[in-house]
């Protein structure tokens, strides 16, 4: 062996030792390469952190509290049939058209809109909530972070990111930890565990485990069609899926569970599924055009885009997403009454989306309206803090005379952003202030 590469597996062999060594599944008791501990006060730490900044980067939670509700109660029945009942579960429904779910560190969980809008029953929806408590009971995400693959999500969150601050550099951190963990992807060995441990756990609630069985035939149909790209994006990204994966989880049903297949204390509760996801399922039109809207603004065909959207409007129009969307293309345009209307309108029906938030916050700017645009912007970083929000927001701070505030801001800016434009407008502004970098 070369000196030099001897010295670094030494070094990397005691640092290893030194750092963490190794660490134990909770669901198989099998031990595992370990860079640094993480303890379960952790675990929920880092997922109570990042769950906000996630829903915000799948366009915010679903304004509906009863699908919420329900999502909820059957996530928490099955996560107290779990190996970690213990966890502090939460479940939520995410306003994105991309089919998807996902988990975090600590029992926190969620299932996009795209997707729950294609299930067809309560088994279904119980087999995508199980398979994410899995990957949340065997710690997959916290293993990401342990043998280094996560390396540095973890020991920033670990090393203080978890902080109050609400502006600063560490706000700004906690965001790229929750678009790193969001974007993360599992090994094909964690998802068959994941297929395993949800079935286990539908059986234990109740549940017929051929819910997973279709669950598993609708995703193989997706492949077989040469799925769109929202499927590629969103569920396929990130959880790899397979023909030989679904026949192993078939054959796992039939060897495990076969007495439940025709027992009648194992159901798929359809009426209660359809009941609760009417609502949801009734707009679907209304989002496909959402999403052809988002297309055409894409590709910059503007004025096509708005007029998808007033149809998307006219499908669904209580739907405050598609009048943010409608909003921030009005504003793309410069048209900034129309912007102002639209956006107002998106927040009176749901004012928990930063985008919302945001781009009436800038329409307030542009108008000189500076005291509303504060308001709008604070509460813009409080669901979702960014440069791009962190920056709107110090010149509103110096638009009304909040000289101190505006250079915090600005600061913070030209420290994370020092090469790109933000960091340089914000560098200009410090200067025009006679104020340090």
């Amino acid at each position: 062996m070369k000196p030099l590469i001897h010295v670094v597996f030494i070094l990397t062999f005691l640092l290893s030792l030194f750092l963490g060594g190794c660490a134990v599944n909770p669901v198989t008791g099998k031990k595992e390469l370990a860079l640094f501990q993480v303890s379960t006060e952790e675990e929920i730490a880092i997922g109570q952190k990042s769950y906000p900044q996630v829903i915000q980067q799948m366009k915010g939670e679903y304004p509906d509290p009863a699908l919420g509700r329900y999502v909820q109660e059957v996530g928490a029945k099955l996560g107290r049939y779990s190996e970690r009942p213990e966890l502090p579960y939460q479940f939520k429904v995410v306003n994105d058209s991309s089919p998807n779910a996902f988990a975090l560190p600590g029992g926190y969980i969620a299932i996009s809109r795209g997707l729950l809008v294609e299930l067809e029953n309560e088994a279904q929806l119980a087999a995508v909530l199980g398979h994410e408590i899995g990957h949340v009971t065997a710690r997959h995400s916290v293993s990401g972070m342990q043998r280094g693959a996560l390396l540095g999500v973890g020991m920033a969150v670990l090393s203080g990111v978890t902080g109050q601050s609400a502006y600063g550099p560490a706000a700004q951190q906690a965001g790229q930890i929750a678009a790193q963990l969001l974007d993360s992807s599992y090994s094909r060995e964690q998802e068959r565990e994941s297929d395993r441990l949800g079935i286990d756990y539908m059986v234990r609630a109740g549940y017929n485990p051929l819910g997973s069985v279709q669950l598993q035939e609708f995703f193989y149909r997706q492949i077989e069609g040469s799925a769109e790209p929202m499927w590629l994006s969103g569920l396929f990204r990130t959880h790899p899926f397979s023909k030989e994966r679904m026949l192993a989880n078939q054959d796992y049903v039939r060897s495990q569970y076969a007495f439940t297949l025709q027992a009648s204390d194992f159901s798929f509760q359809e009426d209660p599924f359809l009941k609760a996801t009417a609502g949801i399922r009734a707009k679907k039109k209304a989002y496909e055009l959402y999403d052809a809207a988002q297309q055409l603004e894409a590709q910059n065909n503007m004025t096509a885009a708005i007029e998808t959207y007033l149809q998307a409007l006219d499908a669904a129009p209580g739907e405050a997403l598609i009048y943010t969307g409608l909003g921030l293309a009005s504003l793309r345009l410069g048209d900034l009454a129309p912007a102002r209307r639209y956006l107002q309108e998106a927040i009176r029906l749901d004012g928990n989306y930063y985008e919302s938030r945001m781009g009436l916050g800038y329409v307030y700017l542009q108008r000189n309206e500076n005291q509303a645009a504060v308001a709008e912007l604070e509460k813009a970083m409080e669901l979702m803090p960014g440069l791009q929000g962190a920056y709107l927001l110090a010149e509103a701070y110096e638009k009304t005379g909040q000289t101190t505030k505006a250079l915090e801001l600005y600061q913070a800016v030209a420290k994370a952003d020092p090469q790109g434009k933000l960091g340089q407008a914000a560098a200009g502004r410090i200067q025009a202030l006679g104020g340090r970098q």
